[in-house]
């Protein structure tokens, strides 16, 4: 089965989100059927808190809520909490701010995240690799990269799919300096690109489909172009991971049983991900493709030392260094402790 996800955050445009995330969290939650946006999984008799883990709508992430549905983290002795966002943004937020345990984010994210990340963030696990769900959707007057200059991009500024178009205009000679950026929540950055309110979208599931319903409307560029450039991940805080490593082993076990169960029973496994998407069944098959869902042999290679983007201590310094020229990021944090492969490595054996 295939999926993928990743997003990067400038600090300095964070607060001119916070309201507009607010205001689109409250209607998301009126106007929209989703079941709770949080589902407890803890075995009997256990006292202490749940560890928390927060994740929002990516395809490589909904089978999270499989491990909730089943109650899998019981299984594997572990308390677990799961948090669902209807704004991935909120989510690193809430992460950096210490208020939830782990949360699923990209490894450009991650990055921008580590100054002021409260306590600090490993990564543990890595869910998927976009590969074709983070999309640049245009017009049918585009056709090229070099036909988006002057044009208005509505898009979620410093995330995911802005990293996408950057990436995309670096490879033809531009900059975002080229273009009319508006920053919107991807939600409504979709929106608006249906009523025609702009000439471009940078989307991911999905709201890719949202951004579709305009005539006419096409894919640009997606993240198949790019591989290796977005991993979607667990991230956990330090802290959670020095006092309470075998919790974290348990998590990570977990995932491993989520893909078995995928795997055997995938009618129901697609069920249990539809309905946490708000998306119908048909739907979800749309985006199979453009998320390729990590093995533990994946994991193994993307926690190694290489000299290709597979590998993501060698992607992460490419990943700094366009960063800090593309402006997401001031100067290269340090990311000496970003990576803890003991859990993948645990799992192997």
């Amino acid at each position: 089965m295939t999926f993928t996800h990743s997003h990067v955050r400038n600090p300095d445009r964070a607060f001119s989100r916070l309201a507009i995330l607010a205001v689109v969290s409250f209607l998301v939650a009126a106007c929209s059927p989703r079941p709770p946006s949080a589902t407890t999984s803890a075995p009997s008799g256990r006292s202490a808190d749940p560890i928390t883990i927060g994740y929002s709508s990516w395809a490589g992430w909904w089978p999270w809520a499989i491990a909730a549905e089943k109650e899998l983290f019981t299984n594997n002795g572990v308390a677990v909490q799961m948090k669902w966002f209807d704004g991935y943004v909120e989510s690193m937020e809430t992460m950096a701010s210490g208020q939830i345990d782990c949360n699923s984010q990209t490894l450009n994210d991650t990055i921008s995240f580590l100054p002021g990340a409260n306590g600090g963030q490993v990564v543990v696990l890595v869910n998927d690799n976009s590969t074709g769900n983070d999309q640049i959707i245009v017009d049918a007057s585009i056709t090229s990269i070099q036909d988006l200059k002057g044009k208005t991009v509505v898009i979620e500024e410093g995330v995911v799919d802005d990293f996408l178009l950057s990436l995309a205009l670096q490879d033809n000679g531009m900059t975002r300096d080229d273009l009319v950026i508006k920053g919107l929540p991807t939600a409504q950055a979709a929106a608006a690109f249906v009523a025609g309110k702009a000439d471009a979208v940078g989307a991911f599931p999905p709201f890719t489909g949202t951004a579709g319903k305009r005539d006419g409307a096409h894919v640009l560029v997606d993240s198949s172009s790019y591989p290796g450039a977005i991993p979607d991940l667990l991230v956990c805080n330090a802290d959670l991971i020095a006092q309470h490593p075998e919790a974290v082993q348990a998590i990570v076990d977990t995932w491993w049983d989520v893909r078995a169960f995928m795997d055997t029973n995938p009618e129901e496994a697609e069920a249990i991900m539809a309905t946490r998407a708000g998306i119908s069944p048909d739907e979800y098959q749309q985006y199979k493709d453009g998320t390729t869902l990590f093995s533990l042999e994946d994991n193994l290679e993307a926690f190694s030392e290489g000299a290709t983007m597979k590998s993501m201590p060698y992607a992460t310094k490419v990943m700094a260094d366009f960063m800090v020229k593309t402006g997401f990021i001031p100067e290269k944090p340090d990311m000496g402790n970003l990576f803890d492969d003991r859990f993948i490595k645990a799992s192997a054996q």
